[in-house]
């Protein structure tokens, strides 16, 4: 009889304590990255904070790029996570909350907004990130897609998907450093979103 196929047998699953050590590396970069920013933070740094050692963070990420990347993944995936709860039993006022959920700059997300803006500028100075931040953008953006497409889009799914993640970061870019100016800005996109969404996703209109 053939021995039964476990986490640690087989190839194409990375060992447990792999993946726990990848999640505390992630879940470190989260705070040290987003306190600090890209450019001030070193691998040693999140090293430090997640209790590992270099060749710790070696056997799970190729570059601070990577963990990076990497981390962006993990929390897009939260956000769509997120509103696809709102989307799947949308009730009244669905779409100013996915407004908001999309635009909103709260204490907890507007360093992540600047950790992203400041490593997509730094992207935009070397074509092989560029090119790795692009593949994080379409995944993201198919995700999206096939997330509006279930929920029954009277749009191209694609293109609204495109357009909203876009709108989104324009004018996060825009609102992140807050203000009376900022706040101006975003309560205006969102009241705009709010009453774009509704002909688009006929899905959030309220039963009669």
């Amino acid at each position: 009889m053939a021995p039964s196929k476990t986490a640690s047998s087989d190839p194409a699953r990375p060992p447990r304590r792999r993946v726990h050590t990848r999640a505390r590396l992630l879940d470190a970069a989260a705070q040290v990255l987003v306190e600090r920013g890209y450019a001030k933070t070193t691998i040693e740094d999140v090293c430090a904070a997640a209790g590992y050692t270099r060749g710790a963070f070696y056997s799970s990420f190729e570059s601070k790029q990577d963990l990076v990347l990497a981390l962006f993944d993990r929390h897009s995936a939260h956000r769509l996570d997120q509103l696809e709860d709102l989307l799947t039993e949308p009730a009244p006022g669905a779409a100013r909350r996915i407004g908001e959920l999309l635009l909103a700059v709260g204490p907890d997300e507007r360093g992540w907004i600047l950790l992203f803006l400041e490593f997509r500028l730094d992207a935009a100075r070397s074509p092989e990130l560029s090119a790795r931040l692009h593949e994080h953008d379409r995944a993201v953006t198919g995700a999206l897609a096939a997330l509006l497409e279930r929920s029954g889009t009277s749009a191209g799914a694609q293109s609204l998907a495109t357009f909203l993640l876009a709108s989104r970061e324009g004018i996060l870019a825009r609102t992140a450093t807050g203000g009376p100016g900022s706040d101006e800005a975003l309560g205006a996109a969102v009241d705009v979103l709010a009453e774009l969404l509704p002909t688009l996703l006929p899905s959030l209109n309220p039963a009669p």
